[in-house]
Protein backbone atom coordinates (compact mmCIF):
# COMPACT_ATOMS: atom_id res chain seq x y z
CA UNK A 1 0.00 0.00 0.00
CA UNK A 2 1.70 3.70 -1.24
CA UNK A 3 1.67 5.99 1.54
CA UNK A 4 1.11 9.93 0.54
CA UNK A 5 3.77 12.02 2.63
CA UNK A 6 3.41 15.03 1.28
CA UNK A 7 2.58 17.74 4.26
CA UNK A 8 3.03 15.22 6.96
CA UNK A 9 3.47 16.05 10.55
CA UNK A 10 5.03 14.06 13.75
CA UNK A 11 0.99 14.01 15.29
CA UNK A 12 -0.11 13.37 11.75
CA UNK A 13 2.45 10.13 11.21
CA UNK A 14 1.67 9.13 15.16
CA UNK A 15 -2.40 9.44 14.39
CA UNK A 16 -1.63 7.50 11.05
CA UNK A 17 0.15 4.59 12.90
CA UNK A 18 -2.81 4.55 15.47
CA UNK A 19 -5.55 3.97 12.89
CA UNK A 20 -3.24 1.15 11.23
CA UNK A 21 -3.18 -0.61 15.06
CA UNK A 22 -6.56 -0.09 15.83
CA UNK A 23 -8.40 -2.71 13.92
CA UNK A 24 -6.15 -5.41 15.38
CA UNK A 25 -7.04 -4.32 19.18
CA UNK A 26 -4.87 -5.31 22.06
CA UNK A 27 -5.21 -8.52 21.48
CA UNK A 28 -4.14 -8.33 17.51
CA UNK A 29 -7.28 -9.57 16.26
CA UNK A 30 -10.02 -7.66 14.79
CA UNK A 31 -13.17 -6.77 15.87
CA UNK A 32 -16.45 -7.88 14.25
CA UNK A 33 -17.01 -3.83 13.65
CA UNK A 34 -14.45 -3.06 12.03
CA UNK A 35 -13.65 -6.55 10.17
CA UNK A 36 -17.31 -8.30 8.51
CA UNK A 37 -15.38 -11.27 8.61
CA UNK A 38 -14.19 -11.10 12.29
CA UNK A 39 -15.74 -13.91 14.75
CA UNK A 40 -18.75 -12.35 16.37
CA UNK A 41 -19.27 -12.04 20.23
CA UNK A 42 -19.39 -15.08 21.90
CA UNK A 43 -23.11 -16.26 23.34
CA UNK A 44 -24.33 -15.94 27.03
CA UNK A 45 -23.85 -19.36 28.52
CA UNK A 46 -26.93 -21.72 28.72
CA UNK A 47 -28.02 -20.25 25.17
CA UNK A 48 -26.92 -23.05 22.97
CA UNK A 49 -29.60 -24.86 21.26
CA UNK A 50 -29.33 -28.37 18.51
CA UNK A 51 -27.82 -26.92 15.85
CA UNK A 52 -26.60 -23.59 17.02
CA UNK A 53 -23.14 -25.12 15.83
CA UNK A 54 -24.51 -26.66 12.95
CA UNK A 55 -26.22 -22.89 11.76
CA UNK A 56 -22.79 -21.35 12.74
CA UNK A 57 -20.71 -23.29 10.66
CA UNK A 58 -22.94 -24.63 7.53
CA UNK A 59 -25.23 -22.00 7.12
CA UNK A 60 -29.28 -22.53 7.89
CA UNK A 61 -30.22 -23.66 4.56
CA UNK A 62 -32.83 -23.53 4.22
CA UNK A 63 -33.79 -26.83 2.02
CA UNK A 64 -34.99 -25.55 -1.65
CA UNK A 65 -38.86 -26.44 -2.44
CA UNK A 66 -39.53 -27.98 1.12
CA UNK A 67 -38.60 -31.23 3.15
CA UNK A 68 -36.89 -33.99 1.37
CA UNK A 69 -39.17 -36.40 0.60
CA UNK A 70 -38.74 -40.03 1.79
CA UNK A 71 -40.44 -43.29 1.95
CA UNK A 72 -41.10 -43.90 5.26
CA UNK A 73 -39.95 -40.98 7.15
CA UNK A 74 -41.95 -39.45 10.26
CA UNK A 75 -41.75 -35.84 11.20
CA UNK A 76 -40.56 -34.22 14.21
CA UNK A 77 -39.26 -31.05 16.13
CA UNK A 78 -36.61 -30.05 19.04
CA UNK A 79 -37.21 -26.57 20.77
CA UNK A 80 -35.07 -24.89 23.37
CA UNK A 81 -36.16 -22.36 25.65
CA UNK A 82 -34.97 -19.67 22.73
CA UNK A 83 -38.81 -20.88 21.16
CA UNK A 84 -40.70 -19.71 23.96
CA UNK A 85 -43.46 -21.18 24.64
CA UNK A 86 -44.58 -23.70 21.73
CA UNK A 87 -48.01 -24.01 19.93
CA UNK A 88 -48.19 -27.09 19.82
CA UNK A 89 -51.54 -28.02 18.70
CA UNK A 90 -50.39 -26.28 15.71
CA UNK A 91 -47.87 -28.70 15.39
CA UNK A 92 -49.61 -31.62 15.85
CA UNK A 93 -52.09 -30.46 13.17
CA UNK A 94 -49.21 -29.55 10.59
CA UNK A 95 -48.13 -33.72 11.09
CA UNK A 96 -45.49 -33.34 13.86
CA UNK A 97 -45.76 -36.74 15.43
CA UNK A 98 -42.71 -36.43 17.86
CA UNK A 99 -40.49 -33.69 19.67
CA UNK A 100 -37.25 -33.28 21.67
CA UNK A 101 -36.96 -30.45 24.40
CA UNK A 102 -33.65 -29.43 25.35
CA UNK A 103 -33.52 -29.81 29.23
CA UNK A 104 -30.24 -28.84 30.46
CA UNK A 105 -26.48 -27.54 29.41
CA UNK A 106 -23.09 -28.55 31.30
CA UNK A 107 -23.85 -28.60 34.50
CA UNK A 108 -24.86 -25.34 34.96
CA UNK A 109 -28.17 -24.69 32.93
CA UNK A 110 -32.11 -25.83 32.82
CA UNK A 111 -34.14 -24.82 30.17
CA UNK A 112 -36.65 -22.08 31.89
CA UNK A 113 -39.39 -23.39 29.09
CA UNK A 114 -39.45 -26.89 29.76
CA UNK A 115 -42.43 -27.98 31.39
CA UNK A 116 -44.36 -26.09 29.09
CA UNK A 117 -42.61 -27.60 26.10
CA UNK A 118 -42.32 -31.48 27.40
CA UNK A 119 -45.46 -31.67 28.95
CA UNK A 120 -47.34 -29.67 26.19
CA UNK A 121 -46.10 -31.74 23.36
CA UNK A 122 -46.89 -34.48 25.09
CA UNK A 123 -50.49 -33.66 26.10
CA UNK A 124 -51.11 -32.73 22.25
CA UNK A 125 -50.39 -36.63 21.98
CA UNK A 126 -46.74 -36.27 20.58
CA UNK A 127 -43.94 -39.10 21.81
CA UNK A 128 -41.39 -36.54 23.65
CA UNK A 129 -38.04 -36.86 24.97
CA UNK A 130 -35.18 -34.64 26.39
CA UNK A 131 -31.29 -33.45 24.89
CA UNK A 132 -28.45 -32.11 26.79
CA UNK A 133 -26.51 -29.50 25.55
CA UNK A 134 -22.71 -30.52 26.04
CA UNK A 135 -20.02 -28.56 26.84
CA UNK A 136 -16.93 -31.07 27.55
CA UNK A 137 -14.43 -28.12 28.89
CA UNK A 138 -16.68 -27.97 31.74
CA UNK A 139 -16.89 -31.26 33.94
CA UNK A 140 -16.77 -34.22 33.13
CA UNK A 141 -19.36 -36.86 30.89
CA UNK A 142 -20.53 -38.48 33.69
CA UNK A 143 -21.53 -35.08 35.90
CA UNK A 144 -23.08 -33.73 33.04
CA UNK A 145 -25.12 -37.05 32.21
CA UNK A 146 -25.95 -37.14 36.10
CA UNK A 147 -27.33 -33.58 35.64
CA UNK A 148 -29.02 -34.34 32.52
CA UNK A 149 -31.13 -37.16 34.17
CA UNK A 150 -31.56 -35.32 37.67
CA UNK A 151 -33.37 -32.35 35.43
CA UNK A 152 -35.12 -33.81 33.27
CA UNK A 153 -33.16 -36.45 30.94
CA UNK A 154 -35.28 -39.37 32.52
CA UNK A 155 -36.91 -42.62 30.81
CA UNK A 156 -39.54 -44.17 31.45
CA UNK A 157 -41.39 -47.24 29.88
CA UNK A 158 -44.55 -45.73 29.18
CA UNK A 159 -44.73 -45.82 25.17
CA UNK A 160 -44.16 -41.79 25.45
CA UNK A 161 -40.59 -41.21 25.91
CA UNK A 162 -37.83 -41.08 23.70
CA UNK A 163 -34.59 -42.31 25.17
CA UNK A 164 -31.90 -39.18 25.92
CA UNK A 165 -29.81 -37.35 23.04
CA UNK A 166 -26.54 -35.93 24.12
CA UNK A 167 -25.95 -33.01 21.86
CA UNK A 168 -22.44 -32.92 20.45
CA UNK A 169 -21.65 -29.92 18.04
CA UNK A 170 -19.41 -26.99 17.11
CA UNK A 171 -18.84 -25.25 20.53
CA UNK A 172 -20.62 -22.15 20.27
CA UNK A 173 -18.56 -20.81 23.11
CA UNK A 174 -14.96 -20.93 22.20
CA UNK A 175 -12.61 -23.42 20.47
CA UNK A 176 -14.48 -25.93 18.04
CA UNK A 177 -13.40 -29.17 20.02
CA UNK A 178 -13.35 -27.74 23.31
CA UNK A 179 -10.13 -28.17 23.78
CA UNK A 180 -10.18 -32.26 23.43
CA UNK A 181 -8.07 -34.36 21.43
CA UNK A 182 -9.83 -36.89 19.37
CA UNK A 183 -9.18 -39.44 22.09
CA UNK A 184 -9.81 -37.53 24.96
CA UNK A 185 -13.29 -36.24 22.92
CA UNK A 186 -13.64 -40.39 22.46
CA UNK A 187 -13.20 -41.08 26.46
CA UNK A 188 -15.68 -37.69 27.49
CA UNK A 189 -18.73 -39.22 25.41
CA UNK A 190 -17.60 -42.92 26.29
CA UNK A 191 -17.81 -41.72 30.16
CA UNK A 192 -21.21 -39.83 29.12
CA UNK A 193 -23.33 -42.24 27.42
CA UNK A 194 -22.18 -45.15 30.09
CA UNK A 195 -23.23 -43.38 33.14
CA UNK A 196 -26.53 -42.14 31.09
CA UNK A 197 -27.51 -45.96 30.60
CA UNK A 198 -26.24 -46.81 34.07
CA UNK A 199 -28.86 -44.27 35.25
CA UNK A 200 -31.67 -45.02 32.80
CA UNK A 201 -31.17 -48.46 31.18
CA UNK A 202 -31.06 -46.76 27.64
CA UNK A 203 -28.61 -45.89 25.19
CA UNK A 204 -28.68 -42.37 24.88
CA UNK A 205 -28.80 -41.38 21.29
CA UNK A 206 -26.35 -39.07 19.88
CA UNK A 207 -26.90 -36.09 17.81
CA UNK A 208 -23.92 -34.68 16.16
CA UNK A 209 -22.51 -33.54 12.14
CA UNK A 210 -20.41 -35.23 10.30
CA UNK A 211 -17.64 -32.88 9.56
CA UNK A 212 -17.82 -31.75 13.36
CA UNK A 213 -17.32 -35.71 14.26
CA UNK A 214 -14.79 -36.18 12.00
CA UNK A 215 -12.57 -33.14 12.97
CA UNK A 216 -13.17 -33.54 16.76
CA UNK A 217 -13.23 -37.54 17.44
CA UNK A 218 -11.19 -38.90 14.35
CA UNK A 219 -14.30 -39.99 12.93
CA UNK A 220 -14.49 -42.57 15.71
CA UNK A 221 -16.77 -45.35 15.18
CA UNK A 222 -17.39 -46.65 18.78
CA UNK A 223 -20.60 -45.95 19.38
CA UNK A 224 -22.27 -47.24 16.09
CA UNK A 225 -23.76 -50.24 17.46
CA UNK A 226 -24.82 -48.82 20.72
CA UNK A 227 -26.12 -45.25 19.85
CA UNK A 228 -28.80 -44.48 17.69
CA UNK A 229 -27.60 -41.93 15.38
CA UNK A 230 -29.22 -38.31 15.08
CA UNK A 231 -27.37 -36.49 11.84
CA UNK A 232 -27.42 -32.97 11.38
CA UNK A 233 -27.01 -31.68 7.44
CA UNK A 234 -29.50 -28.76 6.23
CA UNK A 235 -29.45 -30.21 2.83
CA UNK A 236 -31.53 -31.80 0.24
CA UNK A 237 -29.85 -35.41 1.23
CA UNK A 238 -28.48 -37.09 4.23
CA UNK A 239 -25.16 -36.86 2.71
CA UNK A 240 -21.89 -39.38 4.18
CA UNK A 241 -22.11 -40.37 7.79
CA UNK A 242 -19.84 -40.59 10.63
CA UNK A 243 -18.05 -43.66 10.63
CA UNK A 244 -19.79 -47.29 11.53
CA UNK A 245 -23.45 -45.58 11.41
CA UNK A 246 -24.86 -47.68 8.17
CA UNK A 247 -27.78 -45.55 8.76
CA UNK A 248 -28.87 -42.69 10.65
CA UNK A 249 -32.58 -42.90 13.19
CA UNK A 250 -33.10 -39.15 12.93
CA UNK A 251 -32.37 -36.47 10.40
CA UNK A 252 -32.34 -32.65 11.37
CA UNK A 253 -32.62 -31.38 7.81
CA UNK A 254 -33.39 -28.02 8.24
CA UNK A 255 -33.17 -24.87 10.74
CA UNK A 256 -36.08 -23.01 8.95
CA UNK A 257 -38.61 -24.87 9.34
CA UNK A 258 -42.18 -23.38 8.20
CA UNK A 259 -43.15 -23.86 11.95
CA UNK A 260 -41.45 -23.59 15.33
CA UNK A 261 -38.37 -25.50 16.10
CA UNK A 262 -35.88 -27.27 13.88
CA UNK A 263 -37.45 -29.86 11.64
CA UNK A 264 -36.79 -33.03 11.59
CA UNK A 265 -37.44 -36.70 9.83
CA UNK A 266 -37.52 -40.04 11.45
CA UNK A 267 -35.77 -42.70 9.58
CA UNK A 268 -38.98 -44.83 9.47
CA UNK A 269 -42.74 -44.62 9.98
CA UNK A 270 -44.47 -43.79 13.01
CA UNK A 271 -44.02 -47.62 14.79
CA UNK A 272 -40.27 -47.10 14.55
CA UNK A 273 -40.74 -44.14 16.82
CA UNK A 274 -42.80 -46.19 18.76
CA UNK A 275 -40.33 -48.69 19.08
CA UNK A 276 -36.78 -46.26 19.99
CA UNK A 277 -40.01 -44.91 22.81
CA UNK A 278 -40.42 -48.58 24.29
CA UNK A 279 -36.91 -49.28 23.79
Amino acid sequence: MRVHRSGTTLAGAALAALTLLLPLGLSGTATAAQDPGAKKATPARGSAYMGMGVIAHDGRGPVTGGAPTLTAATEGVDVSSHNGNVAWSTLWNSGVKWAYVKATEGTYYKNTYFTQQYNGSYNVGMIRGTYHFATPDTTTGAAQADYFVNNGGGWSADGRTLPGVLDIEWNPYGATCYGKTASGMVAWIQDFVSRYKYRTGRDPVIYTATSWWKQCTGNSAAFSTTNPLWIARYATDVGELPAGWPYYTIWQYTSSGPTVGDHNHFNGDYSRVQALANG
